[in-house]
């Protein structure tokens, strides 16, 4: 048994299936590119069989990802597990992940399958995936809700067909800590050939226990990877947080003995990445990555940290990425400076024509205010605007009058492919009016199902708004990212991000899986 801890991040896939979470094949591709500076082991690229648009943003993470492995989700079925082969072909290091429930539940009720019959098509599916690729792993959906024996039957079969990572998934969120731990450990007694596979967890936090069953499952069960997302991103109440997961294990030590290869200094770039790009704003209480995880405001605690860090710190802040000094650039800054900060907060853009479109904003945003934080380049950098050449929506101008007493009043300029149109409307409020001016035009009829407002800095009235709009239409749910200093702005922009994101046909409801 290996004393290190596989770190197996699945943003990208189930962190995805969160409503309104879908993302585009460029901003997977950016996210991975984190997820490598942040060396995680494995990176669970997407599910290849689910859409053609997955397919391609998967095969484009293999192309470019060098350092962590590759993975694609695949049903236990030949179809989906070649689809994933045909995805994950040109990476350096890459993995099939396929899997088949084995809960009486979900074999009755969702598979209409029996026993045997699951056994056997796991058995199969492990098989065929086998002659793919050396490294294939296998997920029992339901696993925890699963009969023991039978279960451990399964990954006998498994194990013996080839398959070197065994997943053992609280799928539903179910398991508590001690009696997962006990479960795994003793499913891993009752598999004679245990010792042949690296065994995994995989737990979603709908009791709010993902970490501790995650964190269980290793310490009583012997397994020896997490699965895990970026800011516990995922479907329901969300999956095991990656950033908890690992600064538990290295702040503890003592009690794990366990390694971690995670660069830890590229959580913060990764967690502020994640949120900006799929608009699920980090809560302030948020551990390690919430905005005030590392705030002191109890005048005891702040003389204790005063005096010594360690009395009310177990960790230190820069270690896991914050910056102790946010102010980076202002309006006299020039391109090599703002190309340089790019690549200290780890952003890629492809090409000159992005670098320059980007600190043509830069530029903007620098005139309108006098000091510009990471934050704000994060922002600023994933304005659809700047990265997509194929954007359908563009705001152009936007006027708004708001009066006590008077009934608010917008105008809007904006582009919609080639053509430029002009509305005026009246709502509620300078936001309601110019949404509303914006829709008397493009006709979506969506449904605003969230509209969220979310200082991108603190301590300043200067601060960018970063306004969060989820759509819903036709069954697909949406979300539209904008950030502006002015809110009506960036209510607007995020309003047109979504619009792009309905308009874009490689969007796509997240597969269920």
């Amino acid at each position: 048994m290996t004393d290190k801890l596989i770190i197996f991040d699945t943003t990208l896939r189930d962190g995805e299936q969160s409503p309104g979470a879908s993302m585009t094949r460029d901003e997977k591709l950016r996210i991975a590119r984190q997820l490598e500076r942040l060396k995680v082991d494995v990176i669970e690229a997407g599910f290849a069989a689910s859409s053609n648009g997955d397919f391609e943003a998967i095969k484009s993470i293999a192309d470019v990802i060098k350092d962590s492995t590759v993975c694609s989700l695949a049903r236990a079925n030949d179809r989906d597990i070649s689809r994933a082969a045909e995805a994950l072909k040109g990476a350096n290091s890459w993995r099939i992940h396929t899997f088949i429930a084995t809960s009486a539940l979900h074999m009755e009720k969702k598979l209409r399958m029996s026993p045997e019959q699951v056994l056997e098509q796991a058995k199969q599916s492990v098989r065929f995936a086998r002659n793919l690729t050396s490294d294939v792993e296998f997920s029992a959906e339901d696993g925890y809700r699963s009969d023991l024996d039978f279960l451990a039957r399964v990954c006998e079969a498994v194990i013996n067909e080839g398959a070197t990572t065994i997943n053992i998934p609280d799928t539903v969120g179910y398991a508590i800590p001690e009696l997962y731990g006990n479960f795994i450990r003793d499913l891993r007694q009752k598999v004679p050939n245990a010792d042949k596979a690296i065994w995994s967890v995989h737990c979603h936090n709908d009791l709010g226990m993902a970490v501790a069953n995650s964190l269980a499952g290793v310490k009583i069960g012997g397994a020896r990877q997490v699965e895990c997302t970026i800011n516990g991103l995922g479907e329901r109440a969300g999956n095991c947080a990656l950033e908890e997961v690992v600064m538990a294990v290295k702040t503890r030590r003592d009690y794990f003995g366990l390694e971690v290869g995670i660069e830890t200094q590229q959580i913060m770039p990764a967690s502020r990445l994640v949120s900006q790009t799929t608009g699920f704003v980090v809560q302030p209480n948020k551990a390690v990555v919430g905005a005030n995880a590392f705030a002191h405001a109890s005048g005891i605690h702040q003389d204790g940290v005063l005096k010594a860090r360690d009395t009310y710190e177990i960790m230190r802040a820069e270690d896991v990425g914050w910056a102790a000094n946010k102010i980076v650039l202002g309006k006299l800054s020039g391109r090599n400076a703002f190309k340089q900060r790019l690549q200290e907060l780890g952003i890629d853009l492809d090409s000159e024509t992005e670098i320059n479109a980007a600190f043509a904003k830069f530029k903007e945003l620098a005139d309108r205010k006098s000091e510009i934080f990471d934050e704000d380049i994060i922002a600023l950098v994933g304005d659809e605007s700047v990265t997509s050449e194929q954007e359908h929506y563009r705001l152009i101008a936007l006027a708004q009058r708001s009066e006590m007493g008077e009934r608010p009043h917008a105008s809007v300029v904006f582009a919609a492919g080639t053509a430029e149109h002009r509305s005026e409307a009246e709502g509620n409020g300078p936001v309601d009016a110019s949404l509303k001016a914006i829709e008397a035009v493009v006709k979506s009829g969506a449904e605003i199902l969230l509209y969220s407002v979310n200082a991108i800095t603190s301590g300043s009235t200067e601060s960018q708004g970063e306004v969060t709009v989820r759509l819903q239409h036709g069954g697909r749910v949406v979300n539209g990212v904008g950030a502006d200093p002015d809110i009506v702005v960036a209510s607007a922009k995020a309003y047109l991000a979504a619009l792009n994101k309905l308009h874009s046909k490689a969007e796509r409801v997240a597969a269920q899986g």
